[in-house]
């Protein structure tokens, strides 16, 4: 009994004692710089550093270096489209045949574009430059009524990546002026099944009609990341002899004088 106790009266000291000694910060700003990383920290080689890397990066520059296909010109993306933006809307298309989808047409945010593609040899890792996310194709059918919903808010971005079955015509201020898919007038109770990615179907990036769509199929599997699709389409055309290209076409267009 005399033990507990004794016990007890020292973990009581010790709560004391620390409680008695602590110190009371009080945070009274903040303040911020901005570190500039350049080529002035390779001016002195940290050999045992270099040393250590080497292997490893022999191992990633031999996944990163083969060459997929060659381009033709240099793409970038942007808006109200691209060079880029629109060859990534069309390969979801052309990907979407391994699906047993149809889709009537397409949607790539721009946001995830985050490279361009030189001209000249493209390789393992400038797709991966291009698409770094683990986001995966998938297929959703929307009304016409939500289609159109979705138009006004690509308009309102000034645009994002669809495919050449879109044509559309907004406003310097954001505004959806027409709008048709594969020539057509979009029916307000019609049925459309589009091809997008999985991070854009959950109505990221302003596009929140996505979440009233039906009949999603969204895989999973890493076959059905978007860089493997790209480097998959390229490697494709690569071996029919074709060289990756792209054009402006007008399937996003700014109104004169709006």
């Amino acid at each position: 009994m005399m033990k507990k106790k004794t016990f007890a009266f020292i973990l009581a000291s010790i709560l004391v004692f620390s409680g008695s000694c602590s110190s009371h910060h009080i945070l009274t700003g903040i303040e911020r710089s901005r570190i500039l990383i350049d080529q002035r920290y390779d001016a002195t080689t940290d050999k045992s550093a270099t040393a250590f890397l080497t292997p490893y990066k022999h191992k990633v520059d031999s996944m990163m270096a083969p060459v997929v296909a060659r381009a033709n010109q240099y793409m970038a993306p942007g808006r109200p489209e691209s060079l880029l933006s629109n060859l990534l809307a069309d390969v979801l298309m052309v990907a979407a045949q391994s699906f047993n989808e149809q889709p009537d047409f397409s949607v790539y945010n721009i946001g995830g574009m985050r490279s361009a593609i030189a001209k000249g040899d493209i390789t393992v890792g400038d797709v991966l430059n291009v698409a770094p996310f683990e986001n995966k194709i998938c297929f959703v059918t929307l009304t016409g009524s939500k289609v159109l919903e979705l138009f006004e808010q690509i308009a309102h971005r000034g645009g994002e990546a669809v495919s050449s079955t879109v044509k559309m015509v907004i406003t310097h201020d954001g505004k959806l002026k027409q709008a048709t898919i594969n020539g057509k007038k979009i029916n307000s109770k019609a049925q459309y099944r589009i091809a997008t990615i999985d991070y854009v179907v959950q109505g990221n990036d302003g596009m929140k009609a996505f979440i009233h769509g039906t009949n999603l199929v969204s895989p999973q599997t890493e076959n059905n990341n978007l860089r493997n699709i790209i480097t998959n389409y390229f490697r494709q055309l690569s071996a029919q002899g074709k060289t990756v290209t792209s054009q402006l076409d007008g399937r996003i267009s700014i109104a004169p004088n709006e």
